[in-house]
């Protein structure tokens, strides 16, 4: 069986765990979200649009990070630049082109090398090496910090297109991942 909890313990739930924070900020968050003053809402809507982003997709990582994105980290997958000498397709230059207030930084995926990407994708503030697909969560953190500088990793959105690369986000503990088709449409 288990410990004795003590006289008068109901044997509840431990107060003290995730799943406790999680659920008082659950409850905190649904207290606010039908409170939300229109003007609030209008200019979250407004800053969605300037990031390229749908509401729905930006209201949530502001929900969750509690901070407002200041960049987008690029995997070369997901902006489909794969080796040396390929270019940029123009539907995603025009896009990432329209992104507005927000620093846009490569990673740029083996073999394929961090110059290579700077060079073909010009839209680009910055351009680094990923960390390797079976990194461990520590050497993808260094990585992602080093690709980072002095951004602070939550306000940090990884666009991706591998399923190993969302791993990144958590190593990195960056605001989120969104997949490449969702950003960028199918």
């Amino acid at each position: 069986m288990g410990l004795s909890a003590g006289i008068g313990h109901n044997r509840g739930p431990d107060m003290t765990g995730l799943s406790w924070r999680t659920q008082c900020w659950r409850a905190a968050r649904a207290r606010l979200l039908p409170t939300l003053p229109i003007e609030v809402v209008r200019l979250r809507v407004r800053r969605a649009a300037e990031l390229g982003l749908d509401y729905k997709t930006y209201a949530g990582v502001r929900a969750s990070t509690g901070h407002d994105l200041v960049a987008f980290l690029f995997s070369s997958n997901a902006l489909r630049v794969l080796r040396a000498g390929q270019v940029l397709s123009a539907d995603r230059m025009v896009r990432l082109g329209a992104v507005q207030a927000a620093g846009l930084i490569g990673l740029a995926v083996p073999p394929l090398q961090a110059a290579d990407l700077a060079q073909a994708a010009p839209v680009l503030r910055a351009s680094h090496a990923a960390p390797h697909h079976l990194a461990s969560f520590a050497e993808a953190r260094i990585r992602l910090r080093a690709a980072l500088g002095s951004l602070p990793p939550d306000t940090v959105l990884l666009i991706g297109d591998h399923g190993l690369e969302a791993e990144w986000a958590a190593a990195g503990r960056l605001a989120g991942y969104l997949p490449a088709e969702r950003y960028f449409g199918s």
